[in-house]
């Protein structure tokens, strides 16, 4: 759902015309993953790389149809290109896209690629800097622990998180809700340690492995702090896994 916003945004189109189809690992170029939470940012980049150059032949072909200069044209966002300070002079971009594949010999499509620069270490310090933005997360959870079994109760969990900017403010909550969920399982229920990865002591299956249920939640609060950041998507950074990693800490036991 984001890259396809992203897109969308980048493009001029409703996100409902955006269909991300999921690539192929036999025949789609290699990906070093979206190792520590750097999907929305790296691959946004991408993608916004991408759009623009499609964006470009668009407007292309569209001022070829209108019989004006590509600069003079802009999006609406409802899937037509107008002509500025004439809005009344468009062409919808379904029909600009007949007109190039069929007219013109063209095909309305893009390329992105991001990377970060590569950073070395500093010859006096070591110091270098290995990534371009960091997001931050904060929580505090009110437990009450019984003093003769130790059985450790959650009451409250509250979460603050900077992620940039938060592209689809729902979505983003949604996560970070079951984000909190999942630490607070694995502090308290999912008894990982003191065995892992050794099975012996522990659950081998979902009868035995236990995990919390929505009877079981705390009651959780959650904050979202924008500060777009300088190289994100529209200043998204993303929230990952981060949105499960201080319910741990917080609410675990020492």
């Amino acid at each position: 759902q984001i890259m396809a916003q992203i897109c969308a945004e980048t493009v001029g189109v409703p996100t409902d015309r955006v269909v991300v189809d999921t690539a192929d690992t036999d025949t789609g170029p290699h990906c070093m993953g979206t190792f520590a939470s750097r999907g929305t940012h790296r691959a946004g980049n991408a993608v916004i790389q991408a759009a623009r150059e499609a964006r470009q032949v668009m407007l292309e072909v569209a001022a070829e149809e209108l019989e004006v200069n590509a600069s003079d044209l802009e999006t609406d966002g409802l899937g037509n290109i107008l002509v500025k300070g004439a809005p009344q002079k468009s062409i919808s971009i379904f029909d600009v896209a007949l007109s190039a594949h069929f007219k013109r010999g063209r095909s309305i499509s893009g390329r992105g690629m991001f990377l970060i620069p590569r950073s070395y270490p500093e010859k006096e310090t070591g110091a270098m800097k290995p990534s371009t933005c960091y997001a931050h997360a904060c929580t505090v959870a009110e437990v009450e622990v019984d003093d003769e079994t130790g059985e450790v109760t959650v009451l409250t969990v509250k979460n603050v998180f900077e992620i940039g900017r938060a592209l689809n403010p729902k979505m983003v909550e949604q996560q970070l809700v079951g984000g909190s969920w999942m630490g607070i399982s694995h502090a308290l229920y999912e008894t990982t340690e003191p065995y892992y990865p050794n099975r012996d002591h522990g659950g081998t299956d979902f009868n035995q492995y236990l995990m919390p249920g929505p009877g079981d939640l705390a009651q959780t609060e959650i904050i979202v702090l924008e500060r777009p950041s300088a190289d994100g998507p529209y200043g998204a950074k993303g929230p990952g896994e981060m949105c499960a990693n201080p319910q741990i800490p917080a609410a675990g036991p020492p």
